[in-house]
């Protein structure tokens, strides 16, 4: 085969491959291989070769690396997918899925295969290891009755290493030793094929035909450890929990060190809540295979469901310290991590958070960012540079101070993708972004320097230049810029510890000459945020459609404050692993219901009357299975961004539109699911807007609505009083000022406002305490508003709230009431200090 060319040999082999001829097809794919080790045909099709032999995990590294090597190839993508479904790695091949659509993969090819993956449940019994391991036992068995003694012995050692206390594995080796190949133990099982009919037909949902099946086989193999394995999975996937563990239990009599039978019991034991005998099952899986990393992804979910959080992320770390990669173990990770905060230093943890913050769709930043903060402030290396006022006294002491912080990673991740709501952090950032500006001409530009300069400008994008400058600065900013400018008439280029240095000030697309400058490595991330991205969404409002020009005084008001500022500024976000039907969603959201005719809507049709920059959105329609939404805001620069964004994320299922709640009625369309979260407060008339939406409302459909709490919002309004009475105006300036001075206070509610999030980026401080109208409601009000509008309240959002609710209030029906709630809040009048959050049902 040496005269042939590659693409010679690439031809011979899938001739032979089409033909039938593996072993000649391997042959010349192997070839290729040794040659090009990275070609993208030949590892693909090896990887085709593996799955058509059953060898599915092997193929796994040849489909990585053909889409490493090409990755618009969309078979490439579906192979790869397909593989990780049929290994029941459901919730990588969901992340495979939406990576190959954020490449632009799209066709019914990608249609099927994702709805296989949300038909199929991400975490079910594991019997694939039991069927792998019962048929190398089986292998070796077999090499012993043909003789070959010494390959037997190689695959039980090998059996031994990946499970140390499998029996079988351990009686065979124990029986070479001692001359008695006689005496191996069998492996009293069905044919394979009658395992793998029971297999598809529960990979397929027909669990009753395969528990039928699986009846006559027990009868006939009655020592059938994997048989008895089976069938508890299919008990358990039935609801039948107590047969399942019984039938679990038999397993483990034929096979002690049996770890799935452990896990799987665990599972069973979780779904009837008994979940420390859960914890106890999952244990003993573990210790039989300590790299079992679904045993411990689920110690940490029943943890997480008993409150102990800080356990559970032990838990999850563990699991993803074992496999880097699990993407389940992310997404529990990232709602264990909301609001915890730290007291001893964990650096696996935090490389595990850096890990977690790379998966753009896993969690949204600012849930983790306070979590993440306080392990940061346990490091010596931030805590000397916090406590110290002389970080740019010289330019050594300024060198120092940010090669001291690029040491800590975590630190510059977040500093990248979101605000960094610690007054302390915002100091040192602060003075270090002033020692830069002031050192520049004679600081080094070394790799560790610019990529802290890089991180900075993104904060300082990110949180829309919130830190205030000296009037040394505003000089030293304004010669920077004519020193820039001045280089690019006489065509020469700044250098990017210049361009960065500005940046951090600035927006580079709001200059002129941004137009001549280059993307290079050391400016890439800064360039794609503060250039490509606002470009972008200038040529997306073109593509905008309008439902009318905006009228209303009120809403032109809002309009502009939000072209001004759109709200909120975001990098990445948490969204579901995959989207369910209204059912399930019903359910995990514990919505009563007063009609349950909206769970038979297959595809639901979504408004979401005022989107913003496109979180609301996008997550939506993560959500709902099938689901059609239709977004609209007023302001064109929110849409932008979120359009952007939502084609950023591979995300098809959303339409946005310019529109004001109001002339919603020129629709002349309704939908099953209309949600309207932190809008209708800032209406001249929220009733007025709430009824045109229950209008838009089909009978029986649901909606979920967000208010302001005049209790929880109490610390607001004497705050909104202040800047009233002192006649601000809602400039870039004066929001500044106005913030400056609320962090030098030491009043009792501005030391309360200092510790909202909100407090950390303009557009969201503005949002908080400078909105241009602004309501506020009651819980009496909510109760009579829901009353007027032929609405039924189906319950609260928020988990945590109605977890502390139920301390004091343990009636089934209590989460229901209205009046208790009330009276919840009168007692506890910081509960909704965001907003109420509720669901309710047009059914009146």
């Amino acid at each position: 085969m040496t005269e042939l060319t590659t693409d010679q040999a690439l031809q011979k082999g899938v001739e032979a491959h089409k033909a039938g001829q593996v072993e000649e097809a391997d042959r010349f794919y192997t070839a290729i291989l040794n040659a090009q080790p990275k070609h993208p045909d030949a590892n693909h099709n090896m990887g085709v070769l593996a799955v058509g032999v059953g060898n599915v995990e092997e193929a796994l590294p040849f489909f990585k690396t053909a889409l490493e090597a090409n990755s618009a190839s969309a078979q490439f993508w579906l192979s790869y997918i397909d593989a990780l479904i049929k290994l029941d790695k459901f919730a990588d091949a969901i992340a495979v899925l939406d990576q190959a659509k954020s490449k632009g993969a799209k066709g019914d090819s990608f249609n099927k295969l994702e709805q296989r993956l949300n038909e199929a449940k991400v975490r079910r019994p594991n019997i694939l290891y039991s069927l792998k391991l019962n048929q190398a036992v089986k292998l070796a068995n077999a090499k012993v009755k043909e003789g070959s003694l010494e390959e037997a012995r190689n695959i039980y050692q090998d059996i031994l290493t990946k499970f140390p206390k499998n029996r079988r594995a351990s009686d065979g080796l124990k029986a070479l030793a001692g001359g008695s190949a006689g005496k191996i133990p069998k492996v009293q099982d069905p044919p394979q094929d009658q395992l793998q009919s029971l297999i598809d037909l529960y990979g397929q949902g027909q669990l009753q035909q395969a528990l039928n099946q699986a009846e006559v086989l027990v009868q006939q193999f009655p020592l059938s450890l994997v048989l008895y394995n089976i069938k508890g999975a299919l008990l358990q996937g039935l609801g039948q929990f107590d047969s399942s563990i019984e039938a679990y239990n038999k397993a483990l009599d034929i096979e002690p060190n049996y770890a799935d039978a452990y896990y799987n019991m665990g599972m069973a034991l979780q779904k009837q809540g008994k979940l420390e005998e859960a914890i106890e099952a999952y244990n003993k899986a573990l210790a039989i295979r300590p790299d079992y990393v679904d045993a411990y992804n689920n110690i940490g979910v029943v943890l997480q469901d008993q409150g102990r959080r800080e356990e559970a992320i032990e838990a999850y770390t563990r699991a993803l310290s074992i496999n880097p990669e699990y993407t389940e173990a992310y997404n529990n990770m990232g709602n264990s991590l909301k609001g915890i905060v730290f007291q001893k230093t964990n650096p696996d943890l935090q490389k595990i958070i850096s890990l977690l913050l790379d998966q753009r769709t896993r969690v949204r930043p600012n849930d983790i960012a306070s979590a993440a903060i306080s392990l940061l402030r346990l490091e010596p290396n931030l805590q000397k540079h916090l406590q110290t006022d002389t970080i740019h006294k010289t330019r050594q002491a300024l060198q120092q101070t940010i090669l001291d912080l690029s040491e800590l990673p975590l630190l510059l991740k977040l500093m990248s993708i979101c605000p960094l709501a610690d007054l302390g952090l915002e100091d040192l950032l602060k003075e270090v972004r002033a020692g830069i500006l002031s050192a520049l001409p004679s600081l080094e530009g070394t790799s560790d320097i610019l990529a802290f300069q890089s991180a900075l400008a993104l904060q300082c994008f990110t949180n829309e230049y919130i830190y205030d400058q000296s009037k040394d600065e505003e000089k030293a900013i304004e010669a920077l810029e004519v020193s820039i400018e001045t280089s690019f008439s006489k065509g020469e280029k700044p250098s990017p510890q210049v361009i960065l240095c500005l940046a951090s000030y600035k927006a580079l697309h709001e200059y002129n000459w941004c137009d001549l400058l280059s993307d290079s490595s050391d400016i890439h991330q800064v360039f794609t945020r503060q250039v490509s991205e606002p470009r972008q969404e200038i040529q997306l409002k073109s593509n905008i459609p309008m439902l009318e020009k905006i009228t209303d005084d009120v809403s032109v008001k809002v309009q502009a404050q939000y072209e001004d500022n759109p709200y909120p500024r975001w990098v990445n976000l948490g969204l579901p692993l995959n989207p369910e039907p209204i059912s399930k969603v019903v359910a995990q959201a514990k919505i009563k219901l007063f009609d349950n005719e909206i769970c038979e809507v297959s595809t639901p049709d979504i408004l979401i009357a005022g989107c913003g920059t496109g979180q609301h959105s996008i997550d939506t329609a993560a959500e709902f299975k099938n689901s059609k939404v239709l977004a609209i805001d007023l302001s064109m620069s929110s849409l932008a961004y979120a359009k952007r964004k939502t084609e950023e994320l591979g995300v098809t299922n959303i339409e946005y539109m310019q529109a004001d709640i109001l002339k919603l009625a020129k629709l002349d369309r309704q939908f099953d699911i209309i949600e309207s979260a932190g809008v209708l407060h800032h209406m001249d008339n929220p009733m007025a807007g709430w009824k045109v939406l229950v209008d838009c409302l089909r009978y029986g459909g649901l909606m979920k609505i967000g208010l302001y709490s005049e209790l929880a919002r109490q610390k607001h309004a004497a705050i909104r009083a202040e800047i009233y009475k002192s006649n601000l105006k809602h400039t870039e300036k004066e929001m500044k000022s106005f913030r400056k001075d609320v962090i030098s206070s030491d009043r009792k509610h501005h030391m309360e406002i200092k510790l909202r999030q909100d407090f950390y980026s303009l557009s969201n401080f503005r949002d908080l305490l400078f909105h241009v109208q602004e309501h506020k409601f009651t819980i009496r009000q909510l109760k009579q508003c829901l009353e007027e509008l032929g609405l039924k309240f189906c319950g609260f959002e928020n988990d945590l709230i109605i977890q502390k609710f139920r301390v004091s209030n343990t009636g089934s029906n209590d989460v229901y009431d209205l009046d208790k709630w009330q009276s919840y809040e009168d007692a506890n009048p910081q509960t909704f200090e965001s907003m109420y959050q509720f669901w309710c049902q047009k059914v009146g």
